[in-house]
């Protein structure tokens, strides 16, 4: 029997900063990265706050791969609409955090910024996504290399192996077929699930200790409180989306009605009408996969009942 997990946000909140819990968080991290990696410790800023209604929900790691290299891993959670400028000041941020002001730039720390999203950041048609920086000649394209002694000083083979490394995982674009171990975990960050074949690193760690029936009384209503504020948020961000992308429809058929003629307005009414519709409709798809309420979508977007339904 499958049984229903805590969510992997909340557990990064309150369960997997604990030592003893480091082991689902390597598991994860290894599977992305595709090497064995090891955790050193939590380290606690001030972007590691513990609220709901937190400015950057992440969790700072410093980590060890197969080589013994030190790696700082930034791993947030994400549901904002001004997410990709967010996500470079993240970096920033991580990096100023933990450079002491006499060290030389050498001793800069790799950062990898693994951010697990739950709508879409822009139009592609995968759910994983990987961004790295690179220098290319202006005329020949030749890319940029290290030289023996950049690569001695900085431990690095490529000049992407010092710059920060960007994993993004739109969730709410997966499948639900889990066709390798990575798969298996953005299926359990989806459905906050693990079948019973599974059989990614971390995964059995996770289904023991991640059990919402285990939970106290007390612990399940915080947790509850906690997922209806994240439905919210959600929510929100496709309503502001949807409402930008409305606004600059509107200023295109403003200029295209002052230099067109009179019969084309009623027109571009009518199709500026169904897009809308169809965006809504869009949105109410993605919000009954994360399992909301038809009430609460009717509430929040204006569709009716049966205009759901019919989705």
């Amino acid at each position: 029997m499958i049984r229903k997990l805590v969510s992997f946000d909340w557990a990064m909140k309150k369960l997997l900063r604990s030592k003893a819990n480091f082991g689902i968080l390597e598991g994860f991290l290894s599977e992305l990265l595709n090497e064995d990696i090891t955790i050193v410790q939590v380290i606690e800023s001030e972007g590691n706050k513990e609220t709901i209604d937190d400015k950057f929900n992440r969790v700072d790691l410093k980590v060890i791969d197969k080589n013994k290299k030190v790696i700082i891993i930034e791993l947030q959670f994400d549901r904002q609409f001004d997410f990709l400028q967010r996500m470079l000041y993240g970096t920033s941020k991580v990096i100023s955090e933990h450079m002491k002001e006499t060290d030389p730039y050498s001793n800069v720390s790799k950062v990898i910024s693994v951010n697990i999203l739950y709508f879409n950041i822009g139009d592609g048609e995968d759910y994983i996504y990987c961004g790295k920086t690179k220098f290319y000649g202006l005329h020949n394209k030749s890319e940029l290399k290290l030289s023996s002694k950049q690569k001695e000083l900085f431990k690095a083979d490529t000049v992407s192996d010092i710059y920060p490394e960007y994993f993004l995982l739109e969730i709410i674009n997966f499948d639900d077929i889990a066709k390798n171990t990575l798969d298996e975990w953005i299926y359990f960050l989806k459905n906050e699930e693990i079948k019973d074949n599974f059989s990614a690193k971390g995964l059995r760690e996770a289904k023991q200790k991640l059990d919402v029936l285990k939970m106290s009384d007390s612990e399940r209503e915080e947790y509850e409180n906690y997922q209806r504020q994240l439905h919210q948020e959600a929510s929100m961000y496709q309503s502001h989306y949807v409402s930008g992308k409305m606004d600059g429809e509107k200023i295109g058929i403003v200029k295209g009605r002052e230099e067109g003629r009179e019969e084309g307005r009623e027109e571009e009414k009518l199709i500026q009408e169904k897009k809308r519709k169809n965006d809504k409709l869009k949105i109410a798809k993605k919000m009954l996969q994360q399992k909301i309420r038809i009430t609460d979508i009717i509430e929040m977007i204006g569709l009716t009942r049966e205009e759901i339904e019919e989705v």
